[in-house]
């Protein structure tokens, strides 16, 4: 998998997402907004053929990113110093159809929106590939018994298969969330408040220009311009952070379950997880740097929120401070999602270490159960509890203090006992149809998205 290089690069900005928010690729964007402004131009007829053409070529690339970068603070954007460039490489018959009716804000949020769209395809090839391999996960250990722990704490078994069918739904939600949104990234082109007064186009060749814009970038038509209504980005954020958080608690649950004491699940990846000091090590590195990358998100997105407050018609300094957090939204959100599938490719699942991990006292449920036709609910409950915690603190088998507890004892046989505390027998309940139901879910068809 790819970096976006730097010190830091291999862990928080790894995988294909995160490269395509560089500083080149983003580059590469507003020179692609101005060719497609340019074609939508020549489209509607309000530029002639010969110097669209020459925009379009002046456009190809071959620009310094450090040199536009360091003109773009006297503007207070890129664009400023970068349509100046690409003015050099024309002659002054097509410079009057360089960035015509345009804004800065235009060209900027447009190619955020492509970088954004970009971003979002690799990240879909990667959550697809989490998705398939949960589907296996699911499928494989349906009915493999494991502790569910609720609270950090044993609660009653369930299986692993329903642990990942639940890691899956999550994952197949935030792909259609994320799709959808990837649907409807609109265009900007409004020009300096909105109106589009700097062309010479009527209402009819206005709106023709609008659709011929989209067309052009392969993005949504918007009603109007949204310079200071940030919609588009807030709901990019908010379907970006929930991608985080899912592949995050995911990540999470694997850290946890790799502990040294509890050994249910590992990593294994030859000349990866090891110390700097301890030769022993076997870190989950892959799920350690899921949750490094995730963990960024939630800042970010809280700062895309709070610059939705805009003034008037153009955001003094919002807009502004959209761009570096959405960038680094796009790159650890798809940093966390590349290690994710990292982290499954390399999983062992112990299924024996997980059954007889199950713990004892997980049947207290059930046990309690057995004691309530006899007791009434709350009475069988408060006994198992009682056995349970004086179990705990003789350091006791939970079955011997049930058998030595008298109450107990005079209402429970002892083969029953035995019976609901074997692992092989545990009660999961339905964890098996809710994981058939997620799998069905899974491979169901997505709904069709509407045409912009």
């Amino acid at each position: 998998m790819a970096s976006s290089g730097g010190l830091f690069g291999a862990v928080l900005g790894r995988g294909a997402a995160a490269a395509r928010t560089s500083d080149v690729a983003v580059l590469q964007a507003l020179l692609d907004t101005q060719a497609a402004l340019a074609r939508a131009h020549a489209a509607v007829g309000s530029a002639p053929a010969a110097a669209v053409a020459l925009i379009l070529q002046a456009c190809e690339g071959g620009y310094d990113v450090a040199a536009v970068g360091a003109a773009a603070g006297a503007g207070g954007n890129p664009v400023v110093p970068l349509v100046r460039e690409i003015g050099h490489r024309l002659p002054t018959s097509a410079t009057a159809y360089l960035h015509l009716g345009a804004t800065s804000q235009d060209v900027m949020d447009t190619a955020w929106m492509l970088v954004a769209r970009r971003s979002l395809t690799a990240l879909d090839d990667d959550l697809a590939a989490v998705a398939a391999a949960l589907a296996t996960l699911a499928d494989r250990h349906r009915d493999d018994v494991v502790t569910g722990r609720t609270l950090l704490q044993a609660a009653t078994p369930t299986t692993f298969g329903l642990v990942a069918a639940t890691w899956l739904t999550g994952v197949d939600g935030v792909r259609a969330r994320l799709s959808t949104v990837g649907a409807t990234l609109p265009v900007q082109l409004g020009g300096a408040v909105g109106t589009l007064a700097a062309t010479d186009l009527d209402d009819a060749g206005t709106a023709a220009l609008l659709a011929a814009f989209a067309a052009e970038t392969g993005l949504a038509e918007p009603v109007l311009a949204w310079h200071a209504m940030r919609l588009p980005i807030t709901d990019l954020a908010g379907a970006l952070g929930a991608a985080a958080g899912v592949a995050g608690t995911i990540a999470h649950d694997v850290v946890l379950f790799a502990q040294t004491e509890v050994a249910e699940l590992r990593e294994h990846a030859p000349g990866r997880g090891g110390s700097s000091t301890m030769p022993h090590k076997a870190n989950p590195i892959a799920a350690i740097s899921v949750r490094a990358s995730a963990m960024r998100a939630p800042g970010l997105v809280a700062t895309l929120f709070a610059a939705l407050d805009s003034e008037h018609q153009r955001a003094a300094g919002g807009w502004h401070g959209e761009w570096l957090p959405l960038r680094d939204l796009l790159c650890c959100t798809g940093s966390a999602v590349s290690w994710l599938r990292e982290s499954l490719d390399s999983l062992v699942v112990d299924v024996g270490r997980m059954r007889g991990g199950v713990e004892p006292t997980s049947a207290a449920e059930a046990v309690a159960g057995l004691l309530t036709p006899h007791l009434g609910r709350e009475a069988a409950h408060d006994l198992v509890a009682r056995v349970a915690s004086a179990a705990l603190a003789d350091g006791r088998p939970f079955a011997q203090a049930l058998v030595s507890d008298p109450q107990a004892a005079q209402l429970l046989d002892p083969g029953q006992v035995d019976r609901l505390l074997d692992p092989a027998r545990a009660d999961v309940g339905h964890a098996g149809l809710f994981v058939d139901r997620a799998l069905a879910a899974h491979a169901a068809p997505p709904p069709a998205q509407e045409t912009p």
